[in-house]
């Protein structure tokens, strides 16, 4: 297949991406992650660290450091596939657990991201309501909320649906104008703060504080399975040190300062974390020539976590045997982010307690898998780009009955113990209580389970012998960690 044009529509779907395509660099993948992270969401998150959790300033500061490292240095490790397999992640899982056995941790994560599209659409709907509002003082009505989440998913589905050269370019310029009128909006904070309260706020607990960064790390968390979709265009020499490192720079660039902001912003306004809106606070703290630019901007960004997102769950809805192309599997995800926007704008009283219970179930649905597919990486040099797409008896990767009954048994654990520590609104597990689920660590410890449980069960050997079965790979990559050496 000829390469495409760096303005084409991608029109690739699950195949690997030959390597004379492969034509990506490192330093690509910053603003990417940059993007991903443009939400208002996250002053809110850091106006609840203070609020909710009790912390000092520099408790947040501790959290939006460590958080951020934390999560998506996952994300950059498990990225490292892509560039190995050249496949979308839920693709390369099928080597992981079996043709029929990848479709039960696939089926989730599509699933699951359901909700985290649907957060981001409202989210985007509400930063179009308060620009209204700013500008023309038009107040927000069902009629009008309906108009907005159809103008944001529309977007959406449109920068979803032209694939990644459209996301890269989108990248790079919110980037820039984001990081412009972030520092303009700081400096305004610097000038209007009173920091002698900021500063004399005592210092909350330790388990507060390990808390919060399980739950600002819960939203990295669910962007790990994303990882290889945009790493797949790599050249397998590239640097894996690098690309983790460039992933968790670009997301930590974003996350510190927004965490930050709103811890600030929360002491002169500690209403803002229980907010049924999570956008209109911006237009009541900064004057409207900062506000409606920087939501507008914010807008953008969020515009492109969905579209990001969306362009993932097309690939996702590809492995669960969905055959249509991915622009029009990621129609499904916006139909039912649609709906659920619809309901969670209309309907529901807190948005703040709806999107932290929403996050923490989604770390926890994508964990399990997290730890099984991280070990296997460990093992494994290279991937078989035919037997991933032969969905057949005759696949390398069809095990027995279509199982790798390994993965499969170490993720359904996983599973299950992650949701035996997690605590939100709805549900509360037995374990909920102990040091773990008060610290919000069951995606954590669903990690663990997976990954120690998947390495010591006997190996999945694949049908046939070859590079699939973790021989030498064919450009003589390395094992994980001396990759990392790169």
């Amino acid at each position: 297949m000829p390469t495409e044009p760096d303005g084409a529509i991608e029109t690739r779907g699950l195949e690997p991406v030959p390597d004379e395509e492969r034509t990506g660099r490192v330093r690509e993948l910053f603003p990417t992650w940059v993007a991903a992270n443009i939400s208002v969401l996250l002053l809110t998150m850091g106006a609840g660290l203070v609020i909710f959790n009790g912390l000092n300033l520099w408790q947040v500061l501790v959290v939006a450091t460590a958080a951020p490292a934390l999560s998506y240095g996952i994300v950059g490790l498990i990225s490292i596939a892509g560039k190995r397999g050249g496949a979308p992640g839920m693709a390369l899982s099928r080597a992981v657990f079996g043709q029929r056995g990848n479709l039960f941790p696939g089926a989730l994560i599509w699933v699951a991201r359901w909700g985290w599209e649907t957060i981001n659409a409202v989210s985007g709907a509400y930063a179009v309501l308060t620009v209204l509002d700013l500008l023309f003082g038009v107040k927000s009505n069902t009629p009008l909320i309906v108009v907005t989440l159809l103008f944001f998913v529309g977007c959406t589905f449109l920068v979803s649906g032209l694939g990644i050269n459209a996301l890269r370019v989108c990248s790079k310029w919110s980037t820039y104008l984001f990081g412009a009128f972030s520092v303009l909006v700081l400096g305004y904070l610097v000038a209007h703060t009173d920091w002698s309260a900021v500063f004399g706020k005592p210092a909350g607990s330790t388990a507060m504080m390990i808390a919060g960064i399980g739950t600002i790390a819960a939203g990295g968390i669910s962007w790990v399975p994303s990882g290889p979709d945009f790493t797949r265009y790599l050249p397998r020499a590239a640097s894996s040190r690098g690309l983790v490192g460039v992933t968790v720079a670009g997301a930590g660039v974003v996350v510190l300062p927004m965490v930050l902001m709103g811890a600030v912003m929360a002491v002169g306004t500690p209403d803002l974390a229980s907010a049924a809106d999570p956008v209109s606070f911006i237009g009541e703290l900064l004057p409207t020539w900062i506000a409606v630019p920087y939501l507008l901007i914010a807008l953008v960004g969020m515009l492109l976590i969905n579209s990001m997102s969306m362009y993932s769950a097309g690939f996702t809805a590809q492995t669960l045997g969905i055959k249509v192309p991915r622009a029009a599997a990621v129609s499904v995800n916006a139909v039912i982010s649609l709906v659920f926007g619809f309901l969670l704008m209309v309907v529901a009283k807190s948005f703040f307690g709806s999107f932290i219970s929403f996050l923490t179930l989604l770390a926890v649905a994508f964990s399990a898998w997290i730890g099984v597919f991280g070990v296997d990486m460990l093992r494994r040099r290279s991937y078989d780009g035919a037997a991933l797409l032969d969905t057949t008896r005759t696949s390398a990767y069809w095990y027995r009955g279509g199982f790798a009954w390994q993965a499969m048994t170490a993720w359904a654990v996983a599973l299950v113990v992650g949701l035996l520590f997690t605590k939100v609104d709805w549900f509360g597990g037995p374990l909920a209580g102990s040091w773990i689920g008060e610290n919000g660590l069951g995606w954590a410890a669903g990690i663990l389970t997976s990954g120690l449980l998947y390495a010591v069960l006997p190996r999945s050997r694949p049908q046939g012998a070859g590079p699939a079965a973790g021989g030498p790979a064919p450009d003589g990559e390395r094992e994980l960690a001396g990759s990392l050496s790169n």
